[in-house]
């Protein structure tokens, strides 16, 4: 069959699928989907708008979609909101041919409220006239209908478009929808993509919803409104509600762990910051001039040698003085090049470079620049010099943030994560149980063994904790040291406690040499420094319900979990669960 027999023929078919709340389940629109003629080769409508661009028939095509639509929506005595599919051109196109008021008129003989249609822009192809496209979909909005932006992080549905055309709706595209219950580079586009759109005032559909657990961490998001799968599939028909399984998932309490890249060094630290202005000399300036220099300035640390504006070389002050005030140096030097001496090949760094290089540069066999220094260029031109002591310090701190967010011994989150689970856990309000795990007799076994046996330890209670949870519901974070905090949605968390504190104390044993497991234990140091016998390492873990309104900072939390990880402690407990009294919460709430 021809473009040309549909469009005379008008032989399209509409489908609607529904876009839901993610609030309340309810639905709020459909999208109307074209189909051409059935056991066709232009059924779908990948093949069929394709036959229609070969043949310059794109606009009469789009257009006949969009009144097939209106007609199947007003037989079926829809309500809500309809989406109707056009490309950029073909809604200028139309609006060329047709003025505002023809669409209103349209609308309203077939009895829809202007306010009730949604132009779905599709691009498919760079929009080649931005300015007409504005003026188009302002002559939409002036009708009363509005605006959505379809696709948007695919193909050229880009951010200009959105800042250019400002839509009413935005549907952010399946491919950051799928999966994203797994990947978080995925949560943290779409959590970029809402600041866009709050800024906007724009409202977001999530599209591609397809399972379960990907609806969960987009509710939990905040994204208003979903299509998908999941949600409802293409239908003749206009689906009247959405099923118990979706239901289920947006009126439960229940949050969901979302997923978390695994936290590095930061990436926006740049060199630059530790760039200190110093002075700089041509290779042939003679020693005694060098000398004048460093004595008129004793914040002078170093001195770089510069041919031109390339940096060729670097002297530094005590190194400098050692050689200077050996017997008959100034005599024989003084008027002489100070590149004689110099160190010729010194570490130079561009002020773009970023923290990854700085970390292999600390650990390099070359330490040098430690005590010497280096220079810091743009471009291979001087700019100034670095000391060792800001490089070390700057990787320290950061590598201290970092660890925050993601411990990089276990890669399980930090505090700062542990902390915003906690928040989003006390809105929800919904009950959990906040646990604390720590080891008993840790610290002789790592005094014994070594901190690489030790490292091997704390890694082994990560698995464990990680093994036996539900990573959907169940959060496990790594505070630092052999402290672990776990926030359990299981409702089996009791039994599943038990286990890792079984199972750890099982694997335990077999990171003890074999003399150790045939005593039983060790002989080591306790904290006072007496010699004594310690038994093998164990697990203790403290547990407190926490009840929806109980507490209202995270902080809380913690100091109450806390507490109860000492009781085990000191009881003896693997497990202890405490009961907080009044007393007992009002001494939390106040920690």
């Amino acid at each position: 069959m021809l473009i040309a027999d549909i469009l005379a023929n008008r032989t399209l078919t509409a489908c609607f699928q529904p876009i839901v709340s993610l609030r309340d389940a309810s639905i709020t629109a459909h999208e109307c989907l074209i189909r051409g003629p059935s056991d066709t080769a232009l059924h779908m409508p990948d093949a069929l708008f394709e036959a229609a661009r070969q043949t310059g028939r794109t606009t009469d095509l789009e257009i006949l979609a969009v009144q097939t639509g209106l007609h199947a929506w007003v037989e079926q005595h829809a309500s809500g909101k309809l989406f109707v599919n056009m490309s950029a051109h073909a809604l200028v196109e139309a609006l060329q041919r047709f003025e505002p008021h023809d669409l209103v008129r349209q609308l309203r003989n077939l009895r829809i409220a202007p306010e009730a249609l949604v132009i779905e822009l599709t691009e498919h192809q760079r929009v080649r006239d931005m300015d007409a496209l504005v003026v188009a979909a302002d002559r939409i909005r002036s009708c009363g209908a509005q605006i959505a932006l379809d696709d948007f992080g695919d193909g050229w549905s880009s951010l200009r478009l959105w800042a250019e055309v400002r839509p009413d709706i935005v549907k952010i595209d399946k491919y950051f929808t799928r999966d994203v219950c797994t990947r978080g580079e995925k949560v943290q586009m779409i959590e970029a993509v809402m600041r866009i759109a709050e800024r906007f005032g724009t409202t977001l559909v999530a599209e591609g919803v397809e399972t379960e657990a990907e609806l969960k961490v987009l509710r939990d998001l905040g994204i208003g409104f979903g299509q998908g799968y999941f949600l409802g599939r293409p239908m003749p028909h206009v689906l009247q509600a959405t099923d118990a399984a979706v239901h289920a998932v947006l009126r439960s309490n229940e949050i969901t762990v979302l997923p978390d890249m695994m936290r590095t060094l930061p990436t926006g630290f740049r060199i630059e910051r530790m760039l200190q202005k110093a002075p700089a000399v041509s290779p042939d300036t003679p020693h005694g001039t060098v000398s004048a220099m460093f004595m008129a300035d004793d914040a002078l640390h170093t001195i770089a040698l510069v041919d031109g504006q390339i940096p060729v070389g670097l002297l530094n002050r005590e190194k400098f003085f050692d050689r200077y005030a050996k017997p008959y140096f100034k005599e024989l030097y003084d008027r002489r090049p100070c590149a004689l001496f110099a160190h010729a090949s010194p570490l130079i760094l561009d002020k773009h470079t970023g923290i990854e290089t700085l970390t292999t540069v600390l650990t390099s066999e070359d330490q040098r620049y430690l005590t010497e220094g280096f220079i810091i260029t743009e471009g291979g031109r001087y700019l100034g010099i670095g000391t060792g002591e800001q490089l070390v310090r700057a990787v320290t701190e950061i590598r201290i943030e970092a660890a925050r967010h993601a411990n990089p011994l276990t890669f399980l989150p930090g505090n700062i994560p542990i902390s915003q689970h906690i928040g989003r856990l006390l809105n929800s309000e919904n009950d959990f149980v906040a646990c604390y795990g720590d080891l008993n007799q840790f610290k002789p076994f790592n005094d014994y063994y070594g901190y690489w046996q030790g490292d091997e330890m704390i890694r082994l209670v990560a698995n464990v904790f990680v093994s036996h949870c539900d990573a959907r519901r169940d959060f496990i974070g790594h505070v630092g040291g052999d402290d672990f905090v776990a926030l359990f949605q299981s409702e089996d968390w009791a039994e599943r406690c038990e286990r890792i504190i079984a199972t750890f104390n099982q694997k335990a044993k077999t990171l003890f040499d074999d003399a150790a497991q045939a005593r039983g234990g060790i002989e080591a140091e306790d904290r006072h420094g007496t010699p004594r016998f310690f038994g093998f390492t164990t697990l203790s873990i403290g547990a407190v319900r926490v009840r929806a309104g109980q507490f209202s900072h995270a902080e809380q939390i913690a100091s109450a979990a806390a507490a109860a990880k000492h009781k085990a402690k000191v009881g003896g407990h693997g497990l202890f669960v405490d009961v907080l009294d009044s007393e007992d919460r009002a001494a939390a709430v106040s920690a």
